[in-house]
């Protein structure tokens, strides 16, 4: 028997730093039959045009500007740091917002778990030198801990490969907003529904930033994965399903 979808919202997947849209290649047909699906590049990313000059607020309006209204948006990594944006910048496009192995401050701060200023910098000054090293580096660790890894990175490899690499001006701002940006006001302040998805073993975004969004935003929905890491949709697609459909 063929699902019928569970909601005439368009779902909308927005990828991480580094990635492209195709990194939810193996995940769309799990979906049910006939559910609206979207999934967005981050502008300069994948082939897709960077506005010029490359700020936050021109590329939250080039994505604002593909989104449906009234959608489901769901941001993993640096696309949940942009969803959080897109959220509050266009309230009338984003119906509910989705987290995946995202937070609205990487970086660590005195009360608040996040990744050391150190490995930004480290991924800033070796992307300056080496930009396919750097990212290969990248798609490493965001699936270290989980038990299918060498698996994970040959999907999200096969993703990177499959449409044209990012720009480094793209990629060194992308990185820049993860070491800048602090949208944990705008996240408080969201009168929709939240839901965020984490993994236990991430090296990113660790476990022990749940707490933290609990006291934050109480009413939101968050999850975490015993045995996921970084990217808990290709690790554990089931249980990633389960948590979009409960979203929708």
């Amino acid at each position: 028997m063929v699902k019928s979808p569970l909601n005439t919202s368009t779902l909308v997947l927005l990828h991480g730093w580094g990635l492209n849209q195709q990194v939810w290649s193996q995940f769309l047909p799990l979906l049910p039959a006939g559910q609206p699906v979207l999934t967005l590049n981050i502008p300069g990313y994948g082939g897709s045009p960077a506005p010029e000059p490359y700020k936050l607020e021109l590329v939250l309006e080039q994505l604002a500007a593909q989104i449906p209204p009234q959608s489901v948006l769901v941001g993993w990594s640096l696309g949940g740091l942009l969803a959080i944006e897109l959220a509050a910048r266009y309230p009338e496009k984003v119906s509910r917002l989705g987290l995946v192995a995202s937070s609205p401050k990487f970086l660590k701060d005195v009360g608040w778990p996040g990744m050391d200023a150190a490995v930004m910098r480290q991924f800033a000054q070796s992307l300056q030198q080496d930009l396919a090293t750097t990212v290969d580096r990248f798609l490493a660790i965001q699936a270290m801990g989980s038990s299918s890894a060498r698996q994970d990175i040959k999907l999200l490899r096969q993703a990177v490969l499959s449409l044209p690499f990012p720009s480094a001006h793209s990629l060194n701002q992308g990185l820049t907003w993860l070491a800048e940006l602090d949208a944990r006001p705008l996240l408080q302040a969201l009168p929709i529904a939240v839901s965020g998805l984490y993994g236990r073993l991430d090296s990113l975004v660790p476990a022990a930033v749940l707490a933290e969004l609990q006291r934050l935003k109480p009413e939101a929905d968050w999850t975490l994965l015993d045995k996921a890491s970084h990217a808990p949709f290709i690790s554990h697609p089931d249980l990633f399903l389960s948590w979009v459909l409960k979203l929708l």
